[in-house]
């Protein structure tokens, strides 16, 4: 049987690109597997978090979810600190895992860099995340292309645990995209989009008003032959206008392209911000019809019941094999 996981973190306001890239897909998979869907709460702990804050954003990532398309009907949502099986699993995994493995994490490294001190759950959290996917015998994980190397980490974190103590754990597979895992920011389109980048225009919120993002979209870098064509080597910046036009739309890249041969990179701005504003426009008019808080929580409350049913099973496997004592 297809199970799914997979999860967002919430800190900073959504972009289009975590949209695109993975809740996208997250609506799409629900009707071909068991689903289950996240608000991984506590990887934002390894950064300081104002408490209100991130309890209002744990809230509005599960409201998003809803917006987008998720149903809570085929799919658990969830907070991952509703199920305190991932915490435990979590150290279990740390206990099978090595410093060298995870010094050699990326993000790590992209996140660590230049800071006088860093949290030791930014070093560990992967392992974490390694728990939240092994908990659910996921069999795939819809996931960002900056996402695979965490993926291959828990490939090898669940091989090796399955070579020492038997068959334990499902061994996942990453599931991304082939088109438009990875949509890049609009003022620098050598760099991935991010919800925590300093600067407001290289970014585009799920929930920002369309007035905000014309502009961002209108002032968008590109180059300066004015040739519309699909190039991300030669033509970063038209080439992820096209993506994101591409994905907006549900409509080919080469379509695009034959659509405006011979026009202006202004044109096709316009008509992006146009098919844009339809689609973020309908998530957002959805975004405050889930405004009942209560409801939230026992939606909330139903996909963390669910999960732990699943996520006991598994630990108590995990915790067989390694010989701790269960009463049960």
């Amino acid at each position: 049987m297809k199970r799914i996981f997979s999860g967002v973190q919430p800190s900073g306001n959504l972009t289009i690109g975590n949209y695109l890239g993975a809740i996208k897909q997250f609506v799409q998979l629900q009707h071909e597997a068991e689903a289950l869907y996240c608000v991984v709460d506590l990887h934002a702990l390894t950064v300081p978090q104002d408490p209100d804050e991130l309890r209002k954003r744990s809230r509005e990532i599960a409201r998003i979810y809803l917006a987008c398309g998720v149903d809570p009907q085929k799919a658990t949502i969830f907070l991952q600190s509703h199920v305190k099986e991932h915490a435990e699993l979590g150290w279990l995994l740390q206990c099978a895992t090595y410093m060298g493995e995870l010094s050699r994490m990326t993000q790590f490294k992209d996140k660590s860099s230049g800071k006088s001190a860093v949290h030791v759950g930014l070093f560990t959290y992967p392992v974490l995340m390694a728990a939240d996917i092994l908990l659910y015998d996921t069999t795939h994980v819809p996931v960002g292309e900056d996402q695979k190397q965490h993926i291959e980490l828990t490939r090898d974190i669940a091989e090796r645990f399955n070579h020492r103590y038997g068959e334990v754990f499902v061994i996942p597979e990453a599931e991304i995209q082939a088109f438009g895992a990875r949509i890049m920011a609009l003022d620098d389109p050598s760099k991935k989009m991010s919800k925590s980048a300093e600067s407001e225009a290289s970014r585009i919120a799920i929930l920002e008003p369309v007035d905000v993002f014309r502009k961002k979209i209108m002032r968008a870098v590109t180059d300066t032959d004015n040739e519309i064509r699909f190039d991300p080597e030669r033509k970063p910046g038209i080439s992820n206008l096209l993506t994101i036009y591409s994905l907006f739309a549900d409509e080919p890249v080469e379509s695009l392209v034959e659509r405006y041969a011979g026009q202006g990179y202004g044109t096709l701005k316009k008509d992006l911000v146009e098919v844009m504003s339809e689609k973020l426009g309908a998530i957002q008019r959805r975004y405050e019809q889930w405004n009942d808080e209560a409801e939230l929580d026992r939606i909330l409350a139903r996909g963390a019941e669910k999960a732990r049913s699943l996520a006991e099973q598994t630990l108590n496997r995990v915790k067989d094999a390694m010989g701790l004592v269960r009463f049960s």
